[in-house]
């Protein structure tokens, strides 16, 4: 993450003028606490924009704590922007149309953009949504009928900064879900494996009947922070890569497992992230398992979703996709079961299920989080995925 100084000058710029708008429209209106409420916090927009500026949030050395601060301090900053930007707009709105409520309104709509943003910081990043997901397939053995998946996705275990609790809450809440089998669909860290040490006796809690899979996401491959040499790098990568093995986890870099039920079986592939974004295609189906478009009833483990019209579907059989990656932006409306995101602005398939031809994917909007330290309305999940055969129709 890069801070740069031309990009914080602008917007202070920006905040200077809307501050000193801000204060002479309360000052003409009489409202005089509200003038030195504004004076107060666009004095401590000016001192967050020194701090975030000041500090080397690309460099290695750099203590996850520290990071972490340094995420709370630029939203912070937001927090106090987007409020007031918003209750200009309002205000504006109300001065146009000769309303006499327009500065209270303004009021009222910048407090409740604040709540709901700092709801999004503190809350909802220790909630959980466990999604109950059937999903039908003509070419599923029938010993697999009923066969229950659990996903989890993005973790990004340093944004919690040790604050075990959460962790420890997801883990529960999965394993007390009597999965046949776990998967988790990339980046469990967000800069380097440091992230994740306190909480490999978390991790390694994890159990199902088949066992707990993984695959790498974006995240995982430290291109986050800058590293000293490209060693340092790639010895930081096999830690993540090890410490996954040591919690009981078996990691798919471009590798498949056979999941058998008497004389049925099932074959799940996972592959290294493929994104599209430049340097980001390195998962490869074919180096992972030749038979592509065999009789197998096959899964895939894969972060993220632009491999699914990009590559699976294309070039192989593969019945279903696991994927996250998304986050939903960090942003959702639900309502129902209908969900609105900035996300799809972005990615096709951005949150939940998907098919086409009779073969499906999923995208879990995961867990943690990443840049913005919130979750507004994008409630954590962790989803249960049941397969079902799907019953041939008797009347054809």
């Amino acid at each position: 993450m890069k801070i740069h100084w031309l990009g914080l000058i602008i917007m202070a710029v920006l905040c200077i003028a809307m501050d000193v708008y801000i204060c002479r429209r309360l000052k003409r209106e009489g409202y005089r606490w509200a003038m030195g409420l504004n004076v107060l916090l666009a004095l401590l927009s000016a001192g967050l924009v020194i701090a975030i500026g000041v500090m080397p949030m690309s460099s290695a050395s750099m203590s996850n704590s520290t990071f972490v601060t340094c995420q709370y301090l630029l939203y912070t900053f937001f927090s106090i922007l987007v409020p007031k930007a918003l209750g200009m707009l309002v205000y504006a709105i109300g001065r146009w149309l000769k309303r006499r409520w327009a500065t209270i309104t303004a009021f009222i709509v910048a407090a409740l953009v604040f709540g709901i943003m700092w709801w999004g910081a503190i809350v909802t990043p220790g909630k959980i949504d466990v999604r109950e997901v059937e999903l039908e397939f003509e070419r599923l053995p029938e010993a697999f009928d009923g066969y229950r998946i659990v996903q989890w996705s993005d973790a990004h275990l340093g944004t919690y900064n040790g604050r075990r609790a959460i962790v420890e809450k997801q883990i529960n809440t999965i394993n007390a879900l009597n999965a046949d089998m776990i998967c988790f669909t990339g980046d469990l860290v967000s800069r380097e494996t440091n992230e994740a040490l306190p909480y490999r006796d978390i991790l390694a809690r994890l159990h199902a009947r088949d066992g707990v899979f993984s695959v790498l996401g974006n995240h995982d491959y430290d291109n986050y922070v800058t590293w000293d040499d490209e060693q340092a790098k790639l010895a930081d990568r096999k830690a993540l890569c090890d410490l996954q093995e040591a919690a009981g986890w078996h990691l798919l870099n471009d590798e498949y497992a056979v999941i058998k039920r008497g004389d049925n079986q099932i074959v799940l592939i996972g592959t290294e992230n493929f994104g599209d974004r430049p340097g980001e295609k390195r998962g490869s189906l074919t180096r992972a398992y030749s038979g592509l478009n065999d009789g197998n009833f096959k899964i895939q483990l894969q972060h993220n979703p632009y491999a699914w019209r990009a590559n699976t579907l294309t070039n192989s059989n593969i019945d279903l996709m696991l994927a996250g990656h998304t986050h939903a932006f960090q942003m959702m409306l639900t309502l129902g079961q209908w969900r609105l995101s900035p996300a799809r602005l972005r990615y096709k398939e951005w949150g939940g299920a998907y098919s086409e031809g009779g073969r499906w994917l999923y995208v879990n909007i995961g867990t943690g989080m990443v840049g913005p330290p919130m979750r507004i309305g994008a409630t954590p999940e962790i989803t249960v995925i049941t397969l079902k055969k799907k019953k041939s129709d008797p009347s054809s």
